[in-house]
């Protein structure tokens, strides 16, 4: 699928996509969605997280005190090794999306450890000395707790039905406190909330168009403002 015929409802007007795009945000609020929809349309190769893997989430949403030192370590050390792996692969398949940034990984870390086990993973996170390329653009998208909780219901994953709004809340709260003094690449922050990236194209296209236009600085894209 060509990027001309993906994106026929967009004027391009010479624009070009960022070359390593990265897409952020808590549980269900549809980054990964976004990532998939975006590799479709540039014709780019896409590093996805591997939730599905992780043999200790379930447990983990049923009792975070007792398998969140697991869970983490285990999404570390995966994300390392895809780090590792789209490296070595960069210069025959480049990587130029994710749904992902490394950099987050020790938000989950300090709302979900005990003192000594966030102690252990600093120590290990710093051993992994993951040396991950740095996005052209990142993508923060952010919405309510009510919506993140009416999506992960609607996705009906069996692992997530047992994730709190307490949870969710915080999470939200790392997301926004992390964001606000992100510097590392040029930010888009997106109102989430009113955005069907699953079946609507107008909204998927919106998005890409303002995306486009984007080369440094923070922007924020709230679609109620837009259309």
């Amino acid at each position: 699928m060509t990027q001309a015929n993906t994106l026929s409802g967009i004027e391009l007007k010479g624009r070009k996509p960022p070359l390593f795009v990265a897409v952020e945000g808590p549980i269900g609020v549809g980054k990964t969605t976004l990532a998939k929809r975006l590799a479709e349309s540039f014709n780019y190769q896409a590093l996805l997280e591997r939730a599905d893997e992780n043999p200790f989430l379930e447990r983990f949403y049923r009792n975070r005190k007792q398998a969140a030192l697991a869970t983490q370590l285990f999404f570390l050390f995966q994300r390392a090794q895809q780090i590792q792996d789209m490296r070595q692969n960069d210069i025959f398949e480049p990587v130029r999306i994710a749904d992902f940034l490394i950099e987050k990984d020790p938000l989950f870390a300090r709302i979900n450890l005990d003192l000594d086990e966030y102690r252990l993973y600093e120590k290990v996170f710093q051993q992994l000395t993951i040396d991950a390329p740095q996005p052209d653009l990142v993508i923060y998208l952010q919405a309510p707790t009510d919506i993140l909780l009416r999506r992960i219901e609607d996705r009906g994953a069996d692992y997530e039905q047992h994730i709190s709004r307490d949870y969710l809340e915080s999470l939200n709260e790392v997301y926004s406190e992390f964001f606000l003094y992100y510097d590392g690449a040029p930010l888009l922050i997106v109102n989430a909330s009113e955005i069907d990236l699953v079946n609507s194209e107008q909204d998927y296209l919106q998005l890409v168009d303002y995306m486009l236009d984007i080369r440094r600085g923070r922007h924020y894209y709230n679609p109620t403002f837009f259309g």
